[in-house]
């Protein structure tokens, strides 16, 4: 029965600490506080069991003191505690059970260096640490600083018997004193290091020196000693700004630099521009390139040389013969010995030779043998043509072949004179003309003047120059949207006259007209050119009752107002036509038709 008395020897809580353990703490190693009733690091091993005085910490023995010098030591609460009998602290442990001390009892009973006792200041109070699974750890010696707030290394110690024939290195005790935990304000903990026998150890509060400079401490700084090195640590902030303006300057200067290069060379790659596949080509038959690309096969261009003069124009297939209808006035500079080739708009050339011309149409047919594939143009009605319908001019003017321009039918019935170079008369050509604004110049002469079918209704002849008045070819300076071209009709039967007989037929009347007259309308002369009468005998005139003097005034219900565009109106008609007229005689009107007749033309 336990009554409360020990039954062997204890370890005293003022022994001297253990100088090594030979293994790792273990829970078995170390009694509670509550059970112990000191401080928990008070519970160290007790000296050598074989009576040998403690040693320094320097590894001297320090001699034990007198008996009449030894004081009974105070426990924690200040209460004496009373030696035991030297004969029970020598007596052995009864127990093996109880833990054993690493050394015997000192039967002195003398406290150790730097332990509890009046003389000595109170144990350390030291930083708890996280128990391992294993047992609570113990500090490692400290061995203080080198002068410079750096942790000194241990000094080699001499092994120290522990009672049983083993010997263990002696370790200095732990620190006088440490910051107390209530009184020590909180720093980062430092890394964990690892003991040779597993246990982890925190290498901040096993580092302070007492006696070291305060600015050096562990405590203030954590983590290893400073020493003297005080010099200021580069912000990491600073560099990372110093860093991104450095990038952004490299970035602005690159930058602009593929800015300027851009600007400079329009980009950095090659420019390709978007683009509308290819397609069929084709085109609706009433569209200016459908009537063109029907057209053009049809047109030919004549280059005409002569003995004196040259020149160049236009004309368009009449039948696969090889008969070409154009204007008198292109194949005039050839005579009757000049030279005519014909070029077709696949470039393909032959020679050509006049069939039939007059100078009162102003028209001419020639003719090109050995050339195959000829494809006519056909031919539309002029008395269809109404103003305001779109034409299709085709020419080569000034010999530039296959010229294709557009406009309108701007007016018809328009009397247009031509020519008179020779002062006689002969070669004057009087056309009841169709005016268009599709741009006509010099070369187009003698080309088709075609409808939105592609068929031909007029034959371009004349233009109005700015500077030259009215001419089949006269004024040099281009067009400015006054055209003429000889009705298709006119010229239907002008050119099979041509084609048949070699010759045309003039409708004519039969009087001779007053030029000088400034009147309005066309007056009879009082006498012929060669000092006749006006009036032919027996003449169309003749037989309706004209008489010298009249002033004709209408034909077929259209006003005339001239000599030349009586004529005009005449010749727009064929020989055998049966004409209505109003005329004045005397101040008197009258009404009176007649028949036309015929004459041989030039």
């Amino acid at each position: 029965m336990d009554d409360g008395k020990p039954s062997g020897p204890k370890t005293k809580w003022w022994s001297r600490p253990s100088t090594e353990r030979s293994r790792p703490a273990g829970p078995e190693d170390v009694a509670p506080a509550a059970d112990a009733g000191v401080p928990a690091d008070a519970g160290e091993a007790p000296p050598p069991t074989d009576g040998a005085p403690p040693a320094s910490p320097g590894g001297d023995f320090i001699p034990a003191p007198p008996a009449a010098e030894r004081e009974t030591p105070a426990t924690p609460d200040g209460d004496f505690i009373p030696a035991p009998p030297a004969a029970e602290a020598a007596a052995p442990a009864p127990s093996a059970s109880r833990a054993q001390p690493l050394h015997a009892p000192d039967e002195y009973s003398t406290p150790p260096y730097g332990g509890p006792g009046p003389w000595a200041p109170a144990p350390p109070v030291q930083r708890p640490v996280q128990t391992p699974a294993h047992g609570t750890p113990v500090p490692p010696p400290y061995a203080g600083t080198n002068g410079r707030g750096a942790a000194a290394p241990l000094p080699a110690q001499a092994p120290v018997p522990d009672g049983q024939g083993h010997a263990e290195a002696w370790a200095p005790p732990p620190p006088p004193h440490t910051v107390p935990q209530q009184h020590a304000a909180p720093q980062p903990s430092a890394p964990a290091q690892q003991t040779p026998q597993g246990t982890q150890q925190t290498s901040q509060w096993l580092r302070y020196d007492p006696w070291g400079a305060p600015g050096q401490q562990p405590l203030s700084h954590p983590g290893p000693g400073q020493g003297t090195d005080t010099r200021p640590r580069r912000s990491r902030r600073g560099q990372i700004l110093v860093g991104a303006a450095l990038l952004a300057l490299v970035a602005g200067g690159i930058g602009g630099g593929i800015g300027a290069y851009v600007e400079r060379n329009g980009g950095l790659t090659t420019v390709e521009l978007p683009q509308s596949g290819r397609d069929d080509g084709g085109r609706a038959p009433d569209s200016i390139a459908g009537i063109a690309s029907s057209a053009l096969p049809s047109v030919v261009t004549l280059h005409v040389s002569g003995s004196g003069e040259s020149g160049t124009g236009t004309g368009f297939v009449l039948d696969g013969k090889g008969h070409i209808l154009t204007n008198n006035h292109v194949v005039a500079p050839a005579g009757s010995t000049g030279d005519i080739t014909v070029t077709f708009s696949s470039g393909e050339s032959a020679p050509a030779e006049i069939i039939g011309k007059d100078s009162g149409y102003d028209l001419a047919v020639v003719k090109v043998t050995g050339v195959s594939g000829l494809k006519p143009l056909p031919l539309g009605n002029s008395d269809n043509v109404r103003v305001g319908d779109p034409v299709v001019a085709i020419g080569a003017p000034f010999d530039l072949s296959n010229t294709v321009t557009s406009g309108i039918i701007s007016a018809k019935q328009r009397p247009i004179t031509a020519g008179g170079e020779k002062g006689d008369g002969t070669d004057v050509s009087y056309v009841d003309a169709l005016q268009t604004d599709a741009p006509i110049n010099p070369g187009n002469s003698g080309g088709p003047l075609v409808d939105a079918e592609a068929r031909v209704i007029g034959i371009n002849s004349a233009i109005r120059a700015a500077d030259s008045g009215s001419g089949l070819e006269g004024g040099q300076s281009g067009s400015i949207g006054l055209g003429f071209a000889i009705p298709i009709n006119q010229g239907k039967r002008v050119a099979e006259e041509l084609i048949n007989t070699g010759k045309a037929t003039h409708p004519v009347i039969g009087v001779t007209l007053d030029m000088e007259f400034t009147g309005d309308g066309a007056k009879v002369g009082g006498k012929a050119a060669d000092g006749g009468a006006a009036v032919t005998e027996g003449g169309s005139a003749d037989k309706a009752g004209i008489r010298p003097g009249d002033v004709i005034t209408e034909v077929e219900g259209r006003r005339v107002h001239s000599g030349e565009e009586l004529i005009v109106k005449i010749r727009a008609h064929r020989p055998g036509d049966r004409l209505g007229l109003v005329l004045t005689r005397g101040g008197e009107e009258l009404s009176m038709t007649l028949t036309l007749g015929s004459a041989s033309g030039t």
